[in-house]
């Protein structure tokens, strides 16, 4: 009888891993298809799609906050709802890393890059060290930064690598992720208004600012200790 109670314990908790997976699976996923859904109640049907687009592009490397936020805003994307879309987006991915890191590393070309990105933990921090020393706002900062190739995945291993908590991690990329989209958001709606206003005067000024944006870049990598 006693062998019984333990088999069908097994067999329950067995049927209680496969449901947690599967919820872990589905939630953030379904987190996404939900604000999807409430984007059709703000945005005109060509708008809806084109978000839609853009949405599956951002997982597509090397697409970025930097390419994608300026494209949105050029098809008639509200500025804000594009910064808060790639927001939201940094924030499910990074919950949905969380929750299924044993499995995501299962996963052709990115299990193996993070296992490798991980195993470098120790090189990477220590080029990185305020990172540890900020710990939220650290994160919360490599996030923010442009041209690291950040965003759910790597902050979340970042995160991780820190000793950050679930929370805390989900934290700092809502903080980072919110900041880095706002900036491009912001500064995307200026220019392309300065490009239909005046063409000349709206690619200078982008110009302008991609040129600042890699000189304060190179700047900070040096100071750090990370452009060697």
């Amino acid at each position: 009888m006693g062998l019984l109670d333990l088999n069908l314990l097994s067999s329950k908790d067995r049927a209680l891993s496969r449901n947690e997976t599967a919820i872990r699976l589905i939630v953030p996923p379904a987190m996404v298809g939900v604000y999807y859904l409430f984007c059709w109640s703000v945005l005109p049907p060509e708008q809806f799609l084109i978000l839609g687009g853009l949405i599956i592009a951002y997982y597509i490397p090397p697409s970025g906050k930097e390419s994608l936020i300026p494209v949105g805003i050029a098809l008639g994307i509200p500025w804000y709802l594009m910064a808060a879309t790639l927001a939201i987006l940094d924030v499910i991915t990074s919950l949905f890393i969380i929750a299924n890191l044993p499995l995501v590393l299962k996963v052709p070309r990115l299990g193996p890059w993070i296992s490798r990105f991980l195993a470098s933990g120790e090189g990477f921090m220590a080029e990185r060290p305020w990172i540890a020393r900020w710990r939220i706002l650290g994160v919360a900062f490599f996030v923010f930064l442009p041209l690291q190739g950040t965003g759910g995945v790597g902050a979340t291993l970042v995160g991780m690598m820190v000793g950050l908590s679930p929370g805390a991690i989900l934290l700092a990329l809502a903080i980072g992720g919110s900041a880095e989209a706002l900036l491009f958001a912001i500064g995307s709606e200026i220019i392309w208004n300065l490009i239909l206003s005046n063409l000349f005067l709206g690619l200078a000024a982008a110009f302008s600012v991609i040129l600042s944006a890699v000189f304060i870049y190179i700047v900070f990598l040096r100071r750090t200790g990370t452009g060697r």
